[in-house]
């Protein structure tokens, strides 16, 4: 009796993998031209997707053009097989969405919360409420919820889904995704939020084509998410992208983290709110009152976005410098102003950058907009399945 190796069924499932991952990529797609795209042989590819269809992942849709002998039969993506849950743990909202296994929204809900109200105890069961509504609102499927994924504003360990830290929520060595995976019972992945939006902008967003690019988020804090040849840098420990702790002032203005004068203070919600305050006295603003303001011509929320805008510009210049990519990608509440802030920024990052004398390097603002981390921590559970970079 032959047995199959231990490297015999893993070369199988990555095999398996890539054949789902292209079929997501490409459908409607072939047999013979999968074996064309993966450099796999026609039996091999035959066999893996007999086995991607007894497990309903894929759909036989249709017969494609002859190339001068029988009909192909195309294949495509069975999205309506599970479903995935991606959610944005904010400072002050927690977004979550739903998506099919083709990563379509099919519902979402956003919870606005007290900026204060940071406690975990409460915070996590603000989001397991969110959960549990997101689950009951979930279509019938052979499946079910395939996995959750969560975006958290802080350094985490991505290995153990555990928040180290997160000095805008005031949370230290919290197991997120052993509380939320034994409340559900279903398999969780946590991340940063900047490494999320930077992957819901490569899946789904303004970066499917390219191959290095930086996800700035700016909201609340300031954090970044880098790819590097189409898969997603961590760094030595996982915490490669907190950026918005580097340092840009010796004696500037006292940080959450302990530091002083760090890059966040300057371009982040906190510093447009504390521009905001020099000018008007004893009225609290949220973020959307300040971009209602500035759409509606007032000069002094104008300001206040070219503020940030500049000094956003030149933490991006510095980023350009060090990483050299392809498309720098702002995202989160700030690029919600638009041009306002967007053309302060792209100026700055121009006039200090030192490669843009040799190359222009594109600065767009989200396409996902406030999506962006949500649908990256959906993705954090669609690419588990697809099992394949990031690209």
């Amino acid at each position: 009796m032959h047995m199959k190796t231990a490297d015999q069924i893993l070369v199988k499932q990555i095999n398996k993998m890539i054949v789902l991952n292209t079929i997501y990529r490409k459908c409607p797609i072939s047999r013979a031209d999968i074996a064309k795209v993966t450099g796999l042989n026609k039996s091999t590819v035959s066999a893996l997707v007999d086995e991607l269809f007894m497990e309903e992942l894929v759909l036989e849709t249709g017969i494609g053009e002859s190339q001068g002998g029988r009909k192909p039969v195309n294949l495509s993506i069975n999205k309506d097989v599970g479903h995935i849950i991606g959610i944005d743990l904010g400072v002050n909202y927690i977004l979550s969405v739903m998506t099919n296994f083709a990563g379509d929204i099919v519902w979402e809900k956003r919870v606005d919360l007290q900026a204060t109200q940071k406690f975990p105890v409460q915070r996590i069961a603000d989001l397991e409420d969110l959960i549990q509504e997101t689950i009951m609102h979930a279509p019938q499927s052979v499946r079910g919820i395939m996995g959750i994924g969560i975006g958290v504003p802080g350094i985490v360990n991505y290995e153990q889904g555990l928040i180290l830290s997160a000095p805008n929520l005031a949370w230290e060595n919290i197991a997120l995704r052993e509380i939320i995976k034994e409340r559900f019972g279903i398999p969780v992945f946590i991340d940063n939020e900047a490494n999320a939006g930077a992957i819901g902008e490569k899946w789904f967003g303004a970066g499917k084509k390219a191959d290095n690019l930086l996800y700035v988020s700016a909201g609340t804090g300031v954090g970044a998410g880098i790819i590097i040849n189409n898969e997603l840098y961590r760094g030595f420990k996982g915490l490669a992208g907190e950026i918005g702790h580097m340092t840009l002032a010796l004696d500037g203005i006292p940080c959450s983290c302990g530091n002083t004068g760090c890059w966040e203070e300057y371009s982040s919600e906190k510093a447009l709110f504390r521009f905001m305050k020099e000018h008007i006295k004893g009225e609290t603003l949220t973020i959307f009152d300040v971009l209602e303001r500035a759409a509606g011509g007032d000069e002094l929320a104008r300001a206040a976005f070219r503020y940030v805008g500049k000094y956003l510009g030149v933490g991006v210049a510095n980023l350009i410098n060090a990483f050299n990519p392809q498309l720098v990608i702002i995202g989160n509440t700030l690029p919600l102003a638009g041009d306002i802030l967007m053309d302060e920024l792209r100026r700055e990052a121009a006039m200090r950058c030192f490669s843009s004398r040799h190359f222009n390097v594109r600065i767009l603002s989200s396409q996902l907009n406030m999506h962006a981390c949500a649908m990256g921590a959906a993705t954090l559970v669609i690419s588990r399945m697809y099992a394949l970079p990031v690209s």
